[in-house]
């Protein structure tokens, strides 16, 4: 089994060329400009994986975590651009950075080897007056037998080591729903299980996530991977 590790929210840059766009806008600085805290779950857990990528381009810019027929794929501070600026940002930004990831999983498996993909997000703990009730949200899809008993055996080890941790399967979102991981298992239907760690953002403090939660995720993942 090889690990593919990716954070498609990691910070919340934005190109020279759309700044106007962004000028004074407090919306970059919060969960909807990026994935607070996931970066620094992402660099803790980078020296399990075989291969890793990760992107810094805010998803107000585009949405590296949704499909191309997607409402979501531009904000409400994009969705206005012109389709030749579309296009641009589809080229520079988008493609560059999905294709990466799929060459790297099909490279893994075109050599006779199993990719575990863990793809590292965090949630706001709170949304539209809803309180998410969860530390650690595992999202996979419930078809697939492999992603399911990975996810239970997860949820078990981290429980061991912290067994006040909330862990919940398929929350705060489904894992089957629009996203890169159910593009990539339509993309790869054999050797491929593609999971979403979702983590609370109430345990990142200036984006940086509680030494806790990193050290959990690491000697959890570090040990499944070996067994599974």
């Amino acid at each position: 089994m090889k690990l593919v590790l990716t954070c498609e929210h990691g910070g919340n840059d934005i190109p020279a060329a759309y700044k106007s766009y962004f000028k004074n806008n407090e919306a970059l600085n919060t969960h909807r400009g990026f994935d607070l805290g996931a970066l620094d779950v992402f660099q803790h857990l980078e020296p399990l994986a075989d291969t890793s990528l990760f992107s810094t381009t805010s998803r107000l810019l585009i949405e590296l975590n949704r499909s191309l027929f997607s409402k979501q794929l531009f904000s409400e501070f994009t969705q206005d651009l012109s389709k030749a600026q579309k296009t641009k940002i589809l080229k520079q930004n988008y493609i560059p950075y999905r294709v990466a990831v799929e060459h790297q999983i099909a490279k893994l498996i075109d050599t006779n080897n199993k990719v575990l993909h863990l793809s590292i997000h965090s949630f706001t703990p709170e949304l539209n007056g809803e309180i998410r009730n969860c530390d650690i949200g595992l999202l996979y899809d419930s078809r697939k037998k492999a992603e399911q008993e990975f996810c239970k055996q997860l949820k078990t080890e981290i429980n061991k080591h912290n067994l006040d941790l909330n862990v919940r399967f398929n929350y705060p979102y489904l894992g089957k729903s629009d996203g890169f991981t159910t593009f990539l298992r339509k993309q790869f239907p054999i050797d491929y299980l593609g999971i979403e760690i979702e983590i609370n953002q109430k345990f990142s403090t200036n984006n940086v996530m509680e030494r806790t939660i990193r050290d959990t995720l690491y000697k959890t993942i570090n040990l499944l991977t070996a067994k599974f």
